[in-house]
């Protein structure tokens, strides 16, 4: 059965598509069959980083009826990618129904995907609670800075108190190295935990390289470099943490006709 997986953070620049790309690739690596939506609408770019210029994208599902099939491209390493468009501004805030149509309409690639990884916009708007409340596994991106745990918090309490989610795997991404990164978790983890009944997982950290800042630069995956093994095994690191992480099961809207 296909399983799925959202990318998320409570704010903008804190690497989002840059890891939810490199996920999505490095579980390609490992020899699942992988497909990745950007579900950024209007404003992706998850795209620039495969190096595709995609033909048709989610607009032409919402707005021209066509099948999911259609607007699917190939990227590196057999990975089946979904654009969300860029500079759509018809498509940036559509109606809870299209959204629902939107979920529906990729049951059919369940049957070549054995994991969806969601890209979903940053912060807590309707957007992205739609989307994170449809996946079996939620992932939530976070660097070490107040402003970054702020936003953050507030995604995971709109997750928990509205959308009855209680399972977040964190991922501090840019950290110096991994005891950092798993001491920025913990003063997180604090915070959350002092005021909602939100279960917290260290995915892991993700470090601040030279290979990696060189790759966001050239705008390429840095697992696609065949120099970056310490880069390679963050990357595969955090898929195994977050796959044995816990599910949201309810009984809303899931991807892949799991309501």
């Amino acid at each position: 059965m296909s399983n799925s997986i959202a990318i998320a953070s409570g704010k903008g620049g804190v690497g989002k598509t840059t890891v939810a790309v490199n996920l999505a690739l490095s579980l390609s690596q490992m020899g699942s069959k992988v497909s990745l939506m950007d579900a950024d609408f209007g404003l992706a770019n998850a795209h620039i980083l495969l190096g595709i210029n995609p033909r048709k994208t989610i607009r032409d599902v919402l707005k021209n009826n066509m099948l999911i099939e259609d607007v699917l491209e190939t990227g590196p390493i057999g990975l089946k990618f979904v654009s969300g468009g860029n500079g759509l501004i018809d498509i940036l805030n559509i109606d809870k129904g299209s959204k629902y149509q939107l979920i529906r309409a990729l049951d059919p690639i369940a049957k070549y995907t054995d994991t969806l990884i969601v890209d979903i916009p940053a912060g807590a708007s309707e957007n992205s609670m739609t989307f994170a409340s449809a996946v079996d596994r939620l992932v939530i991106i976070l660097v070490g800075e107040p402003t970054s745990f702020m936003d953050a918090y507030t995604f995971i309490k709109t997750a928990n108190l509205d959308y009855n989610l209680h399972n977040f795997s964190i991922v501090v991404n840019m950290a110096e190295n991994e005891k950092a990164a798993h001491e920025t978790f913990l003063k997180f983890q604090n915070i959350v935990s002092k005021f909602l009944d939100a279960n917290l997982i260290f995915a892991g950290g993700i470090p601040k390289t030279k290979k990696i800042q060189n790759a966001i630069i050239k705008k390429l995956p840095v697992v696609l470099n065949e120099d970056a093994e310490l880069e390679k095994l963050a990357f595969q690191r955090l898929l195994k943490n977050i796959i044995k992480a816990g599910e949201n099961k309810h009984n809303g809207i899931r991807f892949f006709s799991k309501s």
